[in-house]
Order: C-alpha cells, then structure tokens, then sequence
C-alpha cells in the first residue's frame, strides 16, 4: 500500500505526459500514471531499483530513467527561497534550521562526515512557517558543513534580512547577525528574565522539527542510497510533492 492520496498520483502522471508530449515520446513500457506511482514508490519505501523495476515489470535501467526524469521535473517546481519569502507568515518570523540526511555512498570521504551527527551525510536547511510547515528545502551541502556556513551561503541570512524578517533559530546559528535570534549560552547563569527568553524561543522554534519530520516521512531521506549529487534534487522533489498534497486538501 501506499499512502499517498491518489489525485497527487495523477498529477504527477499529467505533468510525466506533459513532458512526454515536449520530447515527442508518447510510448513508454509504461503508462504516466505508472511511472509516477513507480517512483513515488521508490521515493517513500527506500526500495531499491532493482526491487520497484521487479514490482512493475521493466529493467532497472528503465526504472532509474523514470526516477531521474521525474525527480527532475518535481524539482523544477520546487520554489525558491526568494518565492517562498514573498509572502512572509503573518506571525512576522520563521524558523530556520538544518539537518543530515545520511548516506552509504561515501564512507571514506572527508568532507561529507558530520562531527555533530558522527556519521556520512549531506547538510540540508529549511526555512519554516510558526507552524512547522515547510517554505523552502535547500540543496544539499557536503555533511561537514556548519549550519551557519550553509545558511550563508544560500543567502538566508541577507534574505530574511532585506525583508527585515525575524528568524528563529538554534545555538548552531550564534553569530549570524541580521536578523536572526539565538538562544542565550549558558543562561543559567543568567538573571530570570534571560532563562524565560530561552523558554520562549524554545516553544516558538518546536514547531520547526516537524518540517524535517515531514521530509524523512519519506524513506529514501533517511538513509540515501543515490549519487550525492542527487540528493538536493530528491529534496526539492519531494517538498513539490508535499505541497501538492497541502493545497489538494485544502481544496476538498
């Protein structure tokens, strides 16, 4: 079984014909609508290809073309940060933080382990609505990168600050500046006042884990056995496709 709604399926399968139509390439061993549940498939179990090619009755080679070719065009919807900021929440801040997705493929590689998570993996930020709803998913980084590095360099930072967006976010961004607000180190040794700023940011900023909670809903996040290289673009398809599934609901 997979859970997820059946509009969304084929939606996914008009935008696989739409492409289809664009490179003249109407006949495929398999149908839209079969492709795209193919690779929601992979996507949400983790299988491997060589298992969903099995299931639906083609090569793993032809399966791999369907996951990349419908990856791909789920990414490219994807929105931007600067689309995704430009209607800011009504509660005035969001919440940034950032996260490891892990992956097998490159155990002996430096740059790609993760000193706080002590394992291999690939750094990915979001920014977050007060509610935990994801806004935006960045691409992925190498494991080694700070959060605060990578916020920098996806340009949140300069982002939430030219719209003069307060940004919620955990000790791992002290010292980003602008507008973002950081938890006090050390407040215990602080007057009362600074411990309940702490309380506050704290409760303000939960919400935020739940878009990450979200993302690795999604098996093939937790433990990615693809190319690094693709490990940003499975991100922005799968935000795609959770946003489908939001503005499907709150239609019906």
């Amino acid at each position: 079984m997979l859970d997820v709604p059946h509009e969304v399926v084929e939606h996914v399968s008009w935008l696989i014909y739409a492409r289809r139509c664009e490179l003249n390439s109407r006949w495929r061993r398999l149908g839209c609508f079969r492709q795209a549940l193919l690779v929601l498939v992979h996507l949400r179990k983790n299988e491997t290809l060589a298992q969903v090619a099995a299931g639906f009755g083609v090569s793993t080679a032809t399966a791999g073309r369907y996951v990349s070719e419908t990856v791909d065009l789920l990414a490219e919807r994807a929105p931007t940060l600067h689309e995704a900021l430009r209607e800011p929440p009504r509660e005035g801040f969001v919440i940034l933080d950032g996260t490891l997705i892990a992956t097998d493929r490159i155990a002996a590689d430096e740059p790609y382990y993760s000193m706080k998570h002590r394992r291999h993996g690939m750094n990915v930020q979001v920014v977050a609505a007060p509610d935990g709803t994801p806004l935006w998913f960045s691409r992925a980084l190498p494991g080694r990168t700070h959060d605060l590095t990578a916020a920098r360099a996806h340009g949140v930072i300069q982002a939430c600050l030219s719209r003069q967006l307060l940004v919620l976010a955990d000790r791992a961004y002290q010292g980003a500046g602008a507008t973002v607000r950081t938890p006090y180190y050390r407040h215990h040794e602080f007057p009362e006042h600074y411990q309940q700023h702490n309380r506050d940011h704290a409760r303000l900023r939960a919400p935020g884990e739940r878009a990450f909670a979200l993302l690795k809903q999604w098996r093939i996040l937790r433990k990615a056995r693809c190319s690094t290289n693709r490990i940003g673009r499975m991100v922005a398809a799968i935000h795609t496709r959770d946003r489908l599934a939001l503005k499907m609901r709150s239609v019906h």
